[in-house]
């Protein structure tokens, strides 16, 4: 008896971005592995979509149309290259207006996309109705998607095989336009037990020539078997990934996934001799690339705070990025709560994003004493129904620490309604920028905000994390320097290894410099009073200047950490005698920024 051929999609050149290097990679950098990708047989790749969108502007200097353009080319036409869209919210971490949701339907059919999986974090079928009809009206394949995790252990609410079924029922019932349906599970947690039973009864549910397609990473140990529960199911097609993107916080490899199903009922249809020289090519292109430890571990924490591969190793990235790597575990050790409080909502961009912010939020400034932004407008309603309803008094925390009311408004009418969402406003900005307006350009602007009006004035910021070898050989070959350091009372061995401190025997990535001359920042004059930063991040924006009345209360600048704008407030009535710091600047911790008289 012939075995079934398991169909598989690439996704090493987005998800595995994404899972590895926090999606911060140049399209020149990468061009020659995917060249050996399609020389090796490959004919189905992940393509774009995503965290790869706006980070191409926030980290690379990068445009994600001309990337999409250079995917084209170099796959050829008929290559089936798929991207990632999140509903209503397209490519961003907010939600759009109907008109730039129809704009990135048409946009990403223009720059050579065949397939667009589209998913709702909530899975609030609302929020793919729209947006599914645009995607199909512009000529794409539309892949719908229920998302699916395992909560954290000790929770219960939605999640379950009836859920995901439901889901399902009803997209069906919704008539929105689909030709494949896929079950993604972006943090690898749900258990392949119940993969199994939801996709057995979701063949039943389908006709038969619709493609069922499954998702998983393995950063929870457990891609491998899963995708085996989703074949055995009834799933046609899986995602794998290519070495140095495979495996950890990414998906499964097509190497070991070939190896597992040997001696099964099934294969897939590869030369595997060509599949190794594609990854060495890609390890190649690559090796200067800094490889985060992380994205290499199988996590057996994740169960308990369901982080998707990509947002893991992005947020990671940003924490190294503001010297508070250390606060990793006990931000990793929140999570549950605030899954559990959040209305359960799939982790999964840019709800996982939400999660993060706000288990960032209560390790630094104390459990619910800052509501981060997303979050508190994912439990007020501001993104359509989560799956159960929110925890009560969160909700009201929310409520008054944002100035929101409760809100049981679909996203599209919210937006389609607001006068600083859509094609419009985003028309107003290019033209106030003295900028070329087309539709690319409103899209960026729409999706990336200040980040893209920075690209496209070219004042972008390059941000990607590459390795200098002749000073890590230089690093690996010293000798370590050994210190003892007591801390309130606690002793801690640590050992400086080049770029590595090793504390009590746990590694860290660290930036050292030598201490500046004369006081610091931080120090405060006996005159006045001064505006700190709460933790550290980038300056934005200045709101104030020296001369300037201003209340307690009131903003003075806006700062930029962990994909969150925060407001640093005047901590009492007076008049701004000094600002320290100016738009660009990176601030530590307890830095002076402004002083009062």
């Amino acid at each position: 008896m012939s075995k079934k051929k398991i169909q598989f999609m690439c996704t090493a050149f987005r998800d595995g971005f994404q899972s590895v290097y926090g999606a911060r990679v140049l399209t020149n950098d990468f061009l020659p592995a995917l060249e050996a990708a399609r020389d090796a047989g490959i004919t189905y790749f992940e393509a774009g979509g995503g965290a790869r969108f706006q980070s191409l502007y926030f980290y690379c200097n990068e445009d994600a149309f001309s990337m999409m353009d250079a995917f084209r080319e170099t796959t050829g036409p008929e290559a089936n290259l798929q991207t990632l869209s999140r509903g209503v919210n397209v490519v961003g971490l907010e939600s759009q207006s109907s008109d730039i949701v129809k704009m990135h339907a048409d946009l990403f059919k223009k720059h050579g996309i065949s397939t667009i999986r589209n998913f709702d974090a909530l899975n609030d079928v609302n929020n793919l109705i729209y947006s599914g009809k645009c995607i199909v009206e512009a000529g794409l394949k539309h892949q719908v998607c229920v998302t699916m995790m395992e909560l954290p252990p000790g929770c219960s609410g939605a999640h379950d095989t009836t859920f995901y079924t439901d889901t399902l029922r009803k997209i069906l019932d919704a008539d929105i336009p689909y030709d494949s349906v896929c079950f993604k599970d972006a943090s690898g947690t749900a258990v392949p037990s119940k993969v199994y039973e939801t996709i057995k009864i979701a063949r039943t549910m389908l006709p038969e020539d619709i493609s069922i397609h499954f998702h998983t990473h393995e950063t929870a140990g457990i891609g491998v078997i899963a995708n085996k529960a989703a074949i055995d199911a009834g799933a046609d097609t899986i995602d794998l990934s290519l070495a140095p993107c495979s495996g950890g916080t990414c998906q499964p490899d097509v190497i070991v996934m070939w190896h597992a199903l040997n001696g099964t009922d099934y294969e897939l249809d590869v030369d595997i001799d060509k599949i190794r020289d594609a990854e060495e090519m890609f390890k190649q292109c690559m090796s200067d690339y800094f490889l985060p430890p992380e994205a290499l571990a199988v996590d057996p924490m994740i169960p308990w705070s369901p982080m998707p591969g990509g947002a893991l190793t992005a947020n990671t990235q940003m924490l190294r990025d503001n010297g508070i790597m250390d606060k990793y575990p006990d931000i990793i050790k929140s999570m549950r709560e605030v899954v559990e409080k959040g209305g359960f909502g799939t982790s999964v961009t840019p709800v996982s994003q939400f999660y993060f912010q706000q288990a960032f939020n209560n390790v630094m400034f104390g459990p619910w004493e800052k509501i981060a932004e997303p979050y508190g407008q994912m439990v007020l309603g501001y993104f359509g129904e989560t799956p159960i309803s929110p925890d009560p008094e969160i909700v009201k925390i929310a409520s008054e620490q944002l100035d929101l009311a409760p809100t049981t408004d679909p996203p599209l009418e919210r937006n389609d309604a607001d006068p600083n969402k859509g094609v419009e406003i985003a028309t107003k900005q290019l033209q106030e920028a003295g900028l070329e307006v087309n539709d690319e350009h409103i899209f960026i602007v729409a999706t990336c905000k200040t980040k893209g009006l920075d690209f496209l004035q070219g004042n972008a910021e390059i941000g990607i994390r590459k390795v200098d070898k002749k000073e890590a050989s230089s690093s690996i070959s010293s000798k370590p320097t050994h210190y003892k350091a007591t801390v309130n009372g606690r002793d801690y061995e640590v050992a400086i290894e080049g770029n590595n401190a090793i504390v009590n025997g746990q590694t860290f990535s660290v930036n050292l410099q030598s201490a500046e001359s004369g006081p610091s920042k931080s120090n405060t004059s006996a005159r006045g009073q001064s505006v700190f930063s709460e933790m550290p991040g980038k300056v934005i924006k200045l709101l104030s200047k020296p001369g300037d009345l201003i209340k307690q209360g009131e903003t003075v600048l806006i700062l930029e950490a962990m994909k969150m704008e925060m407001q640093i407030t005047a901590p009492a009535d007076g008049t701004i005698s000094e600002i320290f710091v100016a738009a660009g600047d990176q601030v530590a911790s307890g830095d002076e920024l402004a002083r009062l008289n």
